[in-house]
């Protein structure tokens, strides 16, 4: 059986997560990384992709929350008989020690009222349910061993086999409580140890969470809703790296049984310079610096034309080779399963200045950036000042051909821009005057080919007539004022429904119209999340002049707020009766949400 996406909670240790649904199971974890073969993969196939189920009385109601201010994850199950918690983290440890712990998930069961049975079932499906497993049970330690990955589940009760799974039945009655730790390499723990250590785990990884998410700056209207938004950026986050995995999850459609399903599980340049922005807009700084040597190794291992991938592994590997996996039926029968992404190797022309504009903030916000990092980024600004002008498959990597995205280049046109303004702030040795003419050509080709005096709005790609919401950027990054006849027109022209011309179905708000604009993909898709935080924002700033749209602005992100799942999260679009699509959770629409509520809460006043 498949749930809805948006009933699911996420728990991680910044090396892997697992997602866990309002029924207790376990339905997808990657082990011991985000990018690794799955274990549990229930969500894309429900017979054969593993899982981890804690079961009681179906009758029960369920509810599903986080301890405050962490990522532990609480679900509780309401019976007549008897009330249930259950206990979901993964523990956090010291930087120094990251690398050699053994990436524990613990499961806690307590019985807070009545007495209630429970039927438990570990039942890992290694490598994508490629790979067979043996299990030996040797009393309340089960070992599952595969060709690749060896994994140990230590329960406080006795386990028993059944058909490559870990099953245990009981009853507990109130008070009661049992603990479950799924881990690599564990060594043997008597059910006393294994309490200890449960009570000794939670309390360091509450510690750490509150403590971490102690540093935020935002005081504003809606704090609890950017401090879950900032909880999930960094549970996204890659320790041993820095980098930031985009999402978690690979294949969760765009359209129930449709073909639009791609895998997150890796760092675009893009999608990791905006979190940051999102990051810094709220005061983390550390997160950006370790970003940012990551940035400057990829800066070390350009192309031979001088540029970046516009995505890579979360260890900085370069082929993501695209592949599909037959024998997985994909969520709801949605079509193919990927692993890989096929984009790795596309021209996308925007990423330098999204790169750019992070690397700005950070020098201004964070830390000074090094002489040596400036060399790389140098490099990056002439490969930009010679390939501004030239087709690319733009922010939507579309697959129908290139085309000359105004996006792609307006980014080109901040990439300059923020080196420009880098350049003259810390005096740093660069061609000052080949980059401001080609910054100022970039404007005039946008501002008289992006242009469309039919639609009276900046469009797709250049000479086209075909609206896309990444125009609503426009003003966030400075390239127009927010009171700009154009950019007012523009706002206008997207902010209608899609059969008046314009991109937005009661407030939410659709990339592009894929009717009119064919994008190498069947089916359709639902509204983007993202593009409706942009459409917030642009009113936003527009609102500082007309205090209807600044009303519009806040109306909208109310509206979009009720549209988050019970625990505060979004997948990367939203479907027509209001469900989550795409891979969840998506960290560009939360980094869009901080960064609405930032200048929404400080336009307000």
């Amino acid at each position: 059986m498949y749930h809805p996406i948006e009933n699911y909670g996420i728990i991680g240790d910044m090396h892997t997560s697992a997602l866990i649904g309002l029924n207790g199971s376990i339905d997808w974890l990657c082990f011991p990384h985000f990018d690794s073969p799955t274990i549990f993969a229930a969500i894309l196939d429900d017979k054969k992709g593993g899982w981890f189920r804690i079961e009681t009385d179906p009758t029960a109601r369920q509810k599903q929350f986080y301890l405050p201010e962490t990522n532990v994850l609480v679900t509780r199950f309401l019976a007549r008989d008897g009330v249930l918690e259950i206990i979901d983290y993964m523990p956090i440890f010291p930087h120094d020690v990251q690398e050699t712990h053994h990436h524990q998930l613990i499961r806690h069961i307590k019985v807070v009222r009545g007495t209630m049975s429970f039927h438990i079932e570990c039942k890992p499906a290694f490598d994508y349910a490629r790979q067979d497993h043996k299990l030996v049970i040797n009393n309340n330690i089960a070992r599952f061993d595969s060709p690749d990955l060896d994994l140990q589940l230590a329960a406080t009760r006795k386990l028993e086999a059944r058909e490559g799974a870990a099953i245990a039945d009981f009853t507990l009655d109130e008070g009661e409580e049992e603990t479950f730790v799924l881990e690599r390499d564990g060594r043997d723990r008597s059910p006393e140890q294994l309490a200890n250590l449960h009570q000794e785990l939670l309390h360091k990884t509450i510690r750490y969470w509150q403590g971490w998410l102690s540093h935020s700056s935002y005081q504003g209207r809606w704090r609890e809703t950017v401090d879950r938004s900032a909880l999930l950026l960094k549970l996204l986050t890659f320790q041993p790296t820095g980098a930031i995995v985009a999402a978690p999850t690979t294949s969760l459609p765009e359209e129930i049984g449709g073909e639009r399903n791609w895998d997150y599980r890796y760092t675009w340049i893009r999608d990791a310079a905006f979190t940051l922005y999102g990051l810094l807009r709220i005061g983390f700084t550390e997160e950006a610096s370790r970003f940012m040597h990551w940035i400057e190794e990829r800066c070390h291992e350009l192309d031979p034309d001088g540029s970046l991938q516009i995505m890579y592994g979360l260890d900085g590997h370069h082929n993501l080779t695209e592949k599909h996996l037959d024998h997985l039926n994909g969520y709801r029968d949605s079509k193919p399963v990927r692993i890989g992404n096929g984009a790795y190797n596309q021209l996308q022309l925007d990423i330098y200045g999204e790169l750019m504009d992070t690397v700005y903030l950070y020098n201004k916000y964070g830390s000074p950036i090094s002489f040596d990092l400036w060399q790389q980024l140098t490099r990056l600004l002439d490969y930009v000042c010679d390939h501004w002008q030239e087709p690319d498959e733009g922010i939507w990597e579309v697959r129908s051909g290139k085309q000359r995205f105004v996006y792609s280049m307006l980014m080109c046109w901040v990439a300059l821009d923020r080196g420009l303004r880098l350049a003259q702030k810390r005096s740093f040795p660069a061609d000052l005057d080949k980059w401001l003419k080609v910054r100022n050509q970039i404007y005039h080709t946008i501002m008289d080919k992006g242009w469309s005096q039919h639609r009276k709005a900046f469009v797709q790609y250049i000479d086209s007539n075909t609206l896309d919401a990444s125009t609503l950027i426009m003003p966030l990054v400075f390239f127009v004022s927010p009171s700009d006849p154009r950019m007012l027109q523009t706002i206008d022209a997207i902010n209608k429904s899609p059969d008046k011309g314009g991109l937005v179905a009661d407030s939410l708000v659709y990339r592009y119209n894929t009717k009119e604009s064919y994008d190498g993909v069947s089916g359709e898709e639902g509204t983007f999340n993202m593009c409706t935080f942009w459409l917030v924002e642009a009113l936003t700033r527009a609102g500082r002049f007309d205090s209807r749209r600044l009303r519009e602005a806040r109306l909208m992100f109310e509206k979009m707020l009720g549209y988050a799942n019970h625990v505060g999260l979004y997948a990367e679009e939203i479907g027509p009766c209001g469900e989550a699509l795409g891979n969840y959770p998506q960290a560009f629409t939360h980094l869009s949400l901080i960064s609405a509520a930032f200048n929404l809460n400080r336009t307000l006043g």
